[in-house]
């Protein structure tokens, strides 16, 4: 009898081990994006599991909603494909300064090449 418990008992931890490591945390995440799936609403980003990124317009039913992927370009999806949701768009930050410079700025003065070839 005590024999057999040590040789049950190596099985026995590795279970524990793989519940606690595995299955588990693989539940939470599944329950935590059924609630995100079921909370989304009009208005919301959303990105599906093809990768198409879009706004919801219209939430038609238990499951399908409908998105917008380009100006007046909708398409329905079905709810369990939407990878992620985020709420609402954030207000934009404020204006910068009309002497800020970005990245996708035209240098001063225009194009350099079109100096070249100027009449």
């Amino acid at each position: 009898m005590d024999q057999g418990l040590a040789q049950l008992l190596p099985l026995v931890l590795i279970g524990v081990v793989f519940y606690f490591l595995l299955i588990r945390p693989q539940q939470k995440r599944a329950k935590d994006h059924k609630a995100m799936i079921e909370a989304v609403r009009r208005g919301d980003n959303v990105v599906t599991a093809g990768g198409i990124i879009g706004k919801v317009t219209k939430v038609r039913d238990d499951n399908v909603v409908q998105i917008e992927v380009a100006p007046e370009v909708r398409i329905d999806v079905v709810k369990s494909t939407l990878s992620d949701v985020k709420s609402k768009a954030d207000p934009a930050p404020a204006a910068k300064d009309a002497g800020d410079k970005t990245e996708g700025d035209k240098p001063a003065g225009g194009n350099p090449v079109s100096k070249l070839f100027k009449k």
